[in-house]
């Protein structure tokens, strides 16, 4: 059995795209990208959702609270799971909200350091995983999340060349979501179901090459 992670915010979740701040719907486990991807991998695979909505890589959140920080979380999650063949990162588009005032930089240093733990922390247990790192597609901060976002898609389309940058630096694999997937124009963050369909495919087939 050949073990998968995938750890991110609330793409990862599933999180449909929301029409106010406190709309919580969710595609169902078949809809969700991590399991069309455990669908066309197959039996020989077995693909472990982590996926919560408002996480960031590395950074406590004032507003939403500690527990949205992802590195905090990330090794008793691995240790959860253990052992694991691969880990899918894709975080960062919460680390876009003014609240942090990061730079597309900082952004993607923290998204290396994450590839950095993540393999230290599973060489440790004896297993060493192989990391793909996903560069969030870019946002459109619309409707009730444009303020909160003030700022973030102009730093959004800069992600990939400098996500890619830090895989090459850490002997990650990479890929682009942006080249399958698109967020949806009701709230500029989160997928429709296309775009989840497209990236599950997208992954398992990095994965399997």
């Amino acid at each position: 059995m050949i073990n998968i992670l995938c750890y991110g915010d609330s793409n990862t979740h599933g999180t449909m795209p929301m029409a106010h701040a406190r709309d919580v719907r969710r595609f169902g486990p078949q809809q969700r990208w991590p399991g069309i991807m455990q669908a066309k991998l197959g039996s020989r695979y077995h693909v472990i959702e982590e996926g919560l909505p408002g996480r960031t890589s590395m950074f406590d959140d004032p507003i939403e609270g500690a527990h949205k920080n992802g590195r905090a979380y990330l090794q008793p999650c691995l240790e959860s799971h253990w052992p694991l063949d691969f880990v899918v990162l894709m975080l960062g588009v919460n680390d876009l909200k003014a609240r942090f005032g990061l730079s597309a930089h900082d952004i993607a240093c923290a998204a290396g350091a994450m590839v950095a733990a993540t393999q230290a922390l599973t060489a440790a247990a004896g297993q060493p995983a192989r990391i793909l790192l996903v560069a969030p597609p870019p946002m459109a901060c619309i409707a009730w999340a444009g303020p909160m976002y003030q700022g973030g898609p102009q730093k959004a389309l800069e992600l990939a060349a400098l996500f890619e940058a830090q895989a090459d630096l850490h002997g990650a694999g990479f890929f682009d979501a942006g080249k399958v997937a698109k967020v949806c124009s009701l709230d500029g963050i989160h997928f429709d179901e296309a775009s989840h369909r497209a990236l599950g495919l997208a992954v398992a087939a990095q994965i399997a090459a």
